[in-house]
């Protein structure tokens, strides 16, 4: 099994279907709910039960972005959530930035594991001898592990801006990281 999607990475989707490039939420009479600005208009975008475990669990990710940044990974494309408090009448709010991360700095080593190292070089080797990147199923068979870690370990790599993804296209691997930064195949 992979890493969860959070409530609110799954709150940030829902706003930027809409257009939308940050919302609030306001925890006021019994409820805890996001407000997102949609066409000049201050839309309510969700609405939880204050003591349900939706709302504990949205309270927790955003008190825990507060303190650090979440990337994430949103339609194939890479994303920073700043989270921040915020003036409100109720009895807390949050103010929730979803800003599009900044791209590698192809002129600086970027910063892997030795084990995500060993994964770019295959997929860079791979993709270079048969023209098309590496289905999950190569990298299984080459890493000798589980589908789900190898696709857990592809949303690493995408999430930390190591590679690219197409959503919903076999084979849409893109790598990032400039060939000479990457490690000897071992």
């Amino acid at each position: 099994m992979g890493k969860p999607v959070s409530l609110l990475e799954q709150l940030c989707g829902h706003a930027l279907s809409f257009g939308a490039q940050s919302f609030e939420t306001e925890r006021k009479g019994g409820w805890q709910r996001a407000f997102a600005q949609i066409d000049n208009a201050r839309t309510r975008i969700a609405n939880f039960e204050d003591s349900g475990a939706d709302a504990k669990e949205l309270r927790a990710n955003l008190y825990s972005a507060t303190k650090k940044p979440v990337r994430t990974v949103i339609r194939g494309k890479v994303y920073l959530l700043q989270v921040r408090g915020a003036e409100s009448s109720g009895e807390e709010a949050f103010e929730v930035r979803i800003d599009p991360a900044p791209k590698l700095d192809p002129s600086v080593a970027p910063s892997f594991t030795a084990k995500q190292g060993q994964y770019l070089a295959f997929i860079h080797n791979y993709t270079k001898i048969h023209r098309c990147p590496p289905a999950e199923s190569d990298l299984q068979f080459c890493f000798g592990v589980s589908p789900p870690s190898i696709h857990e370990m592809i949303k690493t790599l995408e999430r930390n801006g190591l590679i690219e993804k197409q959503p919903g296209q076999a084979r849409s691997i893109r790598m990032l990281v400039a060939p000479e930064y990457l490690p000897r195949l071992t």
